[in-house]
């Protein structure tokens, strides 16, 4: 009988442990998934204000040489564009909200900058595309700058409090 009371006890430590540590690399993934999306606009406003290259290639070549996994919206849109033949890629962005949301770990405010992208891309002149595009340079590094501090604040916070639940409950069991 107290073999099988430590080894629950155990169980629930390990398992509210790991929640708090899965739930606190969210954070860490947010964090990550930005920093690799700014590098990809880059490339996208390097490619569309500099190279004048057509949308379908400049998605595809920010598909290609962009950093991380964040880079394959950029071929899904493409896709996208093409398959559905659609003349306007903020509907292409439209279809990636869940996958943003869920995959990627961005918040609302992350996705609604995107879809910004979406709204303008493609549909003014070289002049102000290159200031939408600083624009939303700026506001992504506004919000890497606050998705690092969340991750120092909560990527340790909730690991530690998967602990002390876990403890929690094992001294309530006890």
């Amino acid at each position: 009988m107290g073999a099988f009371k430590i080894l629950f006890n155990v169980v629930i430590l390990l398992s509210t442990s790991m929640i708090g540590f899965f739930y606190g690399l969210k954070f860490n993934k947010r964090a990550k998934n930005l920093l690799d999306l700014e590098y990809c606009i880059r490339i996208l406003k390097s490619e569309v204000i500099i190279g004048n290259t057509p949308l379908s290639i400049a998605l595809e070549n920010t598909y290609k040489k962009g950093k991380g996994e964040i880079s394959n919206i950029f071929r899904i849109i493409k896709e996208d564009l093409i398959n559905e033949k659609r003349e306007d890629i903020y509907y292409s962005f439209l279809n990636l909200e869940d996958i943003l949301a869920n995959k990627y770990m961005l918040n609302k405010e992350d996705i609604e900058l995107l879809f910004f992208l979406g709204k303008v891309l493609g549909k003014t002149n070289r002049a102000d595309q290159e200031k939408n595009f600083i624009f939303i340079l700026d506001q992504i590094s506004n919000l890497r700058v606050q998705a690092n501090l969340e991750k120092v604040r909560n990527g340790k916070l909730y690991p530690s409090l998967g602990v002390l639940i876990g403890l929690g409950i094992i001294i309530i069991f006890i």
